[in-house]
C-alpha cells in the first residue's frame, strides 16, 4: 500500500484510514488534547516518507508510531506535566462488596490512575517510550527496536529500567501481591 501510494498518492487514503485510529489512540495517551494535531503531523512525515519505507525493516503500525513517538519528544515537557498533574489527583481505592467484581476492578484501575501517572513521569522519556510501546501497542523487541532505531538489548534494558522503577514507585498503592 505504501508503495503503491509512491505513484498513486490516493492509496495512502486507505493507510490513513487503516492506521489512524490506533496511532491517534497511542497519542492521545501520550499527549492528550493535541493528539489530533499530532496525528496529522505523523501522517504527513508518513506521506512526506513513503517512498524511503521498507518492509523488510517493520511492518506500517509500528513504523507509524515510532513517527508519532518521535513526533512526542517534541511534547515531552507538556506529557511530563499532565503525568504529574495526574499522579496528584489520584483516588482513593473504592470500597465494594466482594460480589461486585467488575465494578470494583474498574474503580480500582481508575484509583491507579494518579500513581501509575506519577510513575511513568519519573521514567526517562526513552525508557518511558519503550514501555508504552510495549504495554499500549503490544510491540515486539524487535518493532519497538526498529521504530526507535536502537539495539534490541537497549529495548530490554530500557524495558527491566522502566518496569523497575514503575513498581518501586507503585508499590505504595498496591499490596505486595498484586505487583508484577
Amino acid at each position: 500500500m505504501i508503495v503503491g501510494s509512491v505513484t498513486d498518492p490516493g492509496q495512502f487514503a486507505m493507510l490513513f484510514d487503516r492506521h489512524a485510529p490506533a496511532v491517534h489512540r497511542y497519542l492521545s495517551r501520550r499527549v492528550g488534547d493535541v493528539a489530533d494535531d499530532l496525528l496529522s503531523e505523523t501522517f504527513l512525515v508518513a506521506f512526506r516518507r513513503r517512498a524511503a519505507y521498507r518492509a523488510e525493516h517493520v511492518e506500517v503500525r509500528p513504523w507509524l508510531l515510532g513517527i508519532a513517538t518521535h513526533l512526542v519528544h517534541g511534547q515531552q515537557r507538556t506529557e511530563q506535566r499532565r503525568l504529574r498533574a495526574l499522579g496528584r489527583t489520584a483516588l482513593p481505592a473504592p470500597s465494594l462488596p466482594a460480589d461486585d467484581d467488575d465494578l470494583s476492578d474498574r474503580l480500582a484501575a481508575q484509583a491507579l490512575r494518579g500513581p501509575i501517572a506519577a510513575a511513568l513521569a519519573g521514567l526517562k522519556a526513552a525508557d518511558r517510550d519503550v514501555l508504552l510501546l510495549f504495554a499500549w501497542e503490544q510491540l515486539s523487541y524487535e518493532e519497538i527496536a526498529a521504530v526507535l532505531d536502537v539495539p534490541i538489548g537497549t529495548v530490554r534494558s530500557r524495558l527491566h529500567r522502566a518496569r523497575r522503577q514503575t513498581r518501586a514507585v507503585l508499590a505504595d498503592a498496591l499490596p505486595a501481591e498484586e505487583i508484577r
